[in-house]
């Protein structure tokens, strides 16, 4: 329907019915692909609603201006582990424009993780861990065998572990 301009769609609705214009059209211009009823409908439903058969234009997105878009990325930089959700939220923007911007910035939105701290005198446990264990085996207390040695994973409640290796 891309190629039927607006004088077209004129003659077309200048048919008695939809029936009639189809014909029309068809003995009109033979250089154009036929016409088929439903096409003729939505061209009549348009003029009936808008009262013109012009090409209407399609809705574009919302544009942001530049200084929403630098409060939003200040924000984020002033803190870093906050949602696009509340980052919207303060904004008054829709969260998919909060989360088009970050992309567009090459932001990535995190979820934060929790994972355990190094203390002060965690090396000092860890040799002391380390001279018992060594104790033990020349002892031969400890068997190597009895020891389970793992790489490094994450693993989270949902079921799903990553391996990193």
């Amino acid at each position: 329907m891309s190629y039927l301009t607006e004088s077209l769609k004129i003659e077309i609705l200048m048919g008695a019915n939809s029936m009639r214009s189809c014909y029309l059209f068809r003995e009109t211009h033979p250089d154009l692909p036929p016409l088929n009823q439903g096409t003729i409908s939505k061209i009549e439903a348009q003029y009936r609603e808008m009262g013109h058969v012009r090409k209407v234009p399609s809705k574009r997105q919302a544009v942001v201006d530049d200084d929403t878009k630098l409060n939003l990325l200040l924000a984020l930089e002033e803190n870093p582990i906050t949602p696009a959700r509340q980052l919207a939220r303060d904004s008054n923007l829709n969260h998919k424009t909060v989360l088009k911007i970050l992309k567009y910035e090459k932001k990535r939105p995190y979820k934060m993780q929790a994972v355990q701290e190094l203390l002060e005198d965690d090396p000092d446990r860890r040799v002391e861990f380390c001279n018992l264990l060594m104790t033990c085996i020349d002892q031969n207390q400890l068997s190597l065998v009895w020891i389970v040695f793992s790489d490094e994973a994450t693993f989270t409640l949902n079921g799903r572990n990553q391996i990193l290796c």
